[in-house]
Order: C-alpha cells, then structure tokens, then sequence
C-alpha cells in the first residue's frame, strides 16, 4: 500500500527514519553516482507519491548534472519540469494545510532553484518572479525557522544576497529594490548552522558557504577546509574537486593542487560522468603552473600542460576566462625563452584579441610586441597547424 502523506501526522522533511534511508541516495546525488541515486529517489516517489520532496530530489539530481558546466543546456528542460512538479505538489499540501511550513518550504526551494536557473541563463525577468515566489513562501518558515534546520537555507541565502547582490551588481539594483532587506552576517551565521545541523541542505549550504568565503568575502583560508570536507566526502564529484583544487593554488598548497589536479585529469580521461573541459581547463592549468614555476620545474610538462589547457578552451570556447588568457601568457613566455619568437609573438597576438585591454597579460603581449615589431607570421592557418 502506497503511504500517502498526511501533512496533519508530521513533516516527512523531519522523518528520521526516511533520512537514515534516504542517506545512500542523497550522497550518491553528491558523489555523481546518479544511477545508484535515481534508483532511490524512484523509489521514494513511489511511496510518497503525494510529497514534493522526491521530485524536489529528482529536480536537485539534474541540477548537479547542470553543475560541472552552467553553460550546458541540455538537463534544462528535465530540471524545470522536475521543480515544476515539486511546485504542485507543494501547492497542494499548502491548500489541504495553508500553515504548513514544509509547503512553504518545498514552494521557497523549488522556486529558488529556478530562479538560480534563469540568472544564469540571464533570464532575469523569470528569475525575478522566480525569486519573489521563493520570498512569499519563505516567510512562512521565518516565522518558525527554530524548527527545523533545513528551513533555516532560504532564508541564510536570502539574508545573504539580499545585501551583496545591489552593492555589487548596480543593474540589478532596481529589481532587488522590490525584496525586503536582509543581513548579510546573519546569513552567514545561519548557513553554519544548515551546513551542521541540517540533512537535505546540508551539503548545498556547505557548498554556498564555501563559495561566499571564497568569492564574494575574498576569505580563501575559511573555503580551504570547507572545500577540503566536499571534495574528500565525494571525491568523484567534478566540481568540488575542481573548487578544492583553486583553493589549494590561492592558499600555495603545492602538493595538493598536483594530486587533486591529475586526479580530476585522469577521471576525465576515463569519462567520468560531470568530468568534462570545465574541470580539465582548470587542472591542466594548474598542473601547467606547478611544473613551470613550481619546485617542480620542467619545461617540458608545463608545456604539455598549458597546450591541454588551450585545447580544453577551445572545446567549450572559453576565451574569455583567465584561465585563457594566462596560459598564452606562460605559453608565450616559453616560447621566447626558446628563442622561437614568431610563436611567442602569436601567443602575444592571441592575448590582445581575447583579454580585455586593460588586463596585465594585454599590458605584457603589448610589451613583448613593441620588442619584436619585426616577428610575426601571416601564413593561412597558423593557429590551425598548433591544433587550437
């Protein structure tokens, strides 16, 4: 017999038993072993066939299928509908019990999520309403947030944002106006307490919390042992490898950058699922700087590595990332040391068509072109022949 839920009975978000089961599924969502974690989550639907929570699992699923690289459409369509469906599902328990906080919480959450979706897609019109959604049905669980932990993540994200989206980004000023100010440091405070208290969200708000130390509070030493946690807890999940591994290079953590790096490389070698350009663009550029400036030095290596790096750009056309443009750089550095200045020259070429003008490698290839006006190569298909 199916166990239809009964928001009058208690919250299946706070069931301990369904957690303990729910365990191997969720971690195997992490550690991108969807097989194992789809298999689960089919199965919850079918007992819960009534609750948002599997399908709001099922729609988490194609997110971090999403993950590895946001510019990646195809797991759009399978996201929305699975949130869509986790949306009505949640309406419903709301109509059968209009204070239920796990509605609220299941309609803030999926919302949310297909508010992040349509930023990224730079739909902000939908991720405007997406986001006021998320905010009418998140006041609900404020207003009990002592509860439970899990419903405690929206509101952390929302305190958060609310205040460092307009003072970083003016353009969206006018539309953050119409949201209710928050409190950045509250934010934080409540994301620590999700990221150890809570089941479901623990990891997403581990993950935020790493991601704000690391980014917006320019705090790389608070990421490290965050990152360092994710990236050993699901060690063949493409993203939090790669985020440990930029947090190991900002912090100098030589070795670990090189383990982690060749790591993340031969998992791609062996098409791991989520291993992909994005991950590879970011090891063997790492790997390319170790073995160049390193106590590792070798030339050679930090070649092999920077032309993987050039190569990974190119498949996803990433040629406006750092990453990029700081490989021509070194590359171009090489090359002169070489004593092969024509290709020093169309490494210099190539930073000045893609980084922006003001941008240090602009500033170097500039420099290094105003020493060899003479060098250069006009032969068809240069670029072509070096296989980028």
């Amino acid at each position: 017999m199916l166990a239809q839920f009964d928001p009058q009975q208690k919250y299946l978000l706070m069931d301990k038993k369904l957690q303990l089961d729910a365990t191997k599924a969720v971690n195997s969502m992490y550690n991108f072993k969807f097989d194992v974690a789809d298999a689960e989550f089919q199965w919850m639907r079918y007992k819960y066939p009534s609750h948002p929570l599997p399908t709001f699992l099922m729609g988490l699923e194609e997110w971090w299928k999403i993950q590895p690289n946001i510019d990646d459409t195809q797991y759009d369509e399978r996201f929305l509908a699975y949130m869509d469906t986790s949306i009505i599902l949640a309406e419903e328990l709301k109509r059968k019990d209009k204070q239920s906080i796990e509605a609220a919480f299941f309609l803030a959450a999926a919302h949310g999520f297909k508010g992040r979706l349509y930023s990224e897609r730079g739909s902000w019109t939908k991720a405007a309403f997406a986001g006021k959604s998320a905010l009418a049905n998140m006041e609900l669980t404020k207003q009990n947030d002592t509860l439970s932990p899990e419903f405690l993540f929206g509101v952390a994200l929302f305190n958060y944002y609310s205040v460092w989206i307009p003072a970083n980004y003016k353009f969206l000023r006018p539309i953050m106006s119409l949201f209710p100010k928050g409190d950045k440091e509250k934010g934080i405070k409540q994301l620590k307490e999700v990221a150890f208290n809570a089941f479901y969200t623990r990891t997403e708000a581990q993950l935020y919390l790493a991601r704000i130390y690391a980014n917006e509070e320019d705090q790389p030493a608070k990421a490290l042992p965050l990152c360092e946690y994710l990236a050993t807890t699901f060690p063949d999940n493409p993203y939090f490898q790669r985020l440990y591994a930029r947090m190991c290079y900002s912090q100098g953590r030589t070795a670990e950058v090189e383990k982690v790096s060749l790591d993340i490389l031969d998992k791609l070698e062996r098409k791991m699922p989520g291993y992909e350009a994005t991950s590879g663009r970011y090891a063997s550029f790492y790997l390319g700087y170790i073995y160049r400036h390193s106590y590792k030095k070798d030339k050679n290596n930090a070649k092999k590595y920077f032309d993987l790096c050039l190569q990974f750009c190119n498949q996803n056309k990433a040629f406006e990332t750092g990453y990029y443009h700081y490989t021509l750089l070194n590359l171009m550095q090489v090359a002169d040391e070489e004593k092969n200045v024509m290709l020093a020259v169309e490494y210099a070429r190539k930073i000045k068509e893609y980084a922006p003008k003001n941008h240090p490698c602009t500033k170097a290839a500039n420099e290094y072109m105003k020493k060899h006006p003479k060098e250069s190569d006009t032969k068809k298909g240069f670029w072509e022949r070096l296989g980028f």
